[in-house]
C-alpha cells in the first residue's frame, strides 16, 4: 500500500462553494477506481477550525504502488494542475490501514511524529500499528492509516472520522469535502 498526499494554499478570495461544488462533481469519477481504498479531498477555510489560511488537499490511499504510478502516466493528476496548478505530492509506504464503523467521513486529521534517534525501530513500528488499530476501533473512526516517511524518520498518522474538524486536535484538521472510496470496505476491520 502507498499513501500519495498533496496540498495547495488558495488565495483568500479563492471562492471556496464553487470549489466544493467541483470536488463533489468529480468526486463520483474516483468511486470505481480500481486499486485505491479511498481518495479524500480535503479543505480548510480561513478561520473555520484552527486554519489560517484556505487550503485544497487530496490524500490517497492506494492497494499497489503502480495503481499510483500509472494514475499519473495516464495523466491523472493534469485535472489538478490545469485548475490549480502543480505541488508536490508525498508519498509514503503504509505501516498499516485499518477501517473503523465510523459511517460517513466528515473529518481527517493528519499529524506527522518523528521517530527518536535512539528509538528501537521494530518496536516503534509494532506501537504504531497497534495504535493505528486501537484508534479504528473508536466509533467515531471511518479509518486509521499509519504510513513511514523513511527520510525524516517519522511515523505519518491519517486518521478519518465522522466528527467536525477539530482544531484542539493534534497534527493538521481538515473538513472533508468529498469521500470516494471504492476499496475501503475491503481494508482489515479494527477490533
Amino acid at each position: 500500500m502507498i499513501i500519495a498526499y498533496y496540498g495547495h494554499r488558495l488565495p483568500a478570495t479563492h471562492d471556496l462553494a464553487a470549489l466544493r461544488g467541483w470536488l463533489k462533481d468529480r468526486g463520483g469519477v474516483w468511486d470505481t477506481e480500481p486499486d485505491l481504498y479511498f481518495k479524500a479531498f480535503l479543505l480548510r477555510e480561513a478561520g473555520r477550525f484552527g486554519a489560517i489560511a484556505n487550503n485544497f488537499a487530496s490524500l490517497y490511499l492506494w492497494q499497489r504502488n503502480e495503481a499510483f504510478t500509472n494514475w499519473l502516466l495516464r495523466g491523472g493528476y493534469k485535472v489538478v494542475t490545469d485548475v490549480i496548478g502543480r505541488a508536490e505530492i508525498e508519498t509514503y509506504p503504509v505501516l498499516d490501514a485499518f477501517r473503523g464503523d465510523g459511517g460517513d467521513a466528515r473529518s481527517l486529521c493528519r499529524e506527522d511524529v518523528a521517530i527518536p534517534i535512539d528509538a528501537d525501530l521494530t518496536e516503534a513500528f509494532a506501537s504504531e500499528c497497534a495504535l493505528a488499530r486501537a484508534t479504528a476501533a473508536r466509533p467515531d473512526v471511518v479509518s486509521s492509516i499509519v504510513g513511514l516517511d523513511p527520510r525524516a524518520w517519522k511515523f505519518l498518522r491519517f486518521v478519518l472520522s465522522n466528527t467536525k474538524p477539530d482544531a484542539r486536535a493534534p497534527g493538521v484538521s481538515y473538513e472533508i469535502a468529498h469521500l470516494s472510496r471504492p476499496l475501503l470496505a475491503t481494508l482489515p476491520k479494527a477490533g
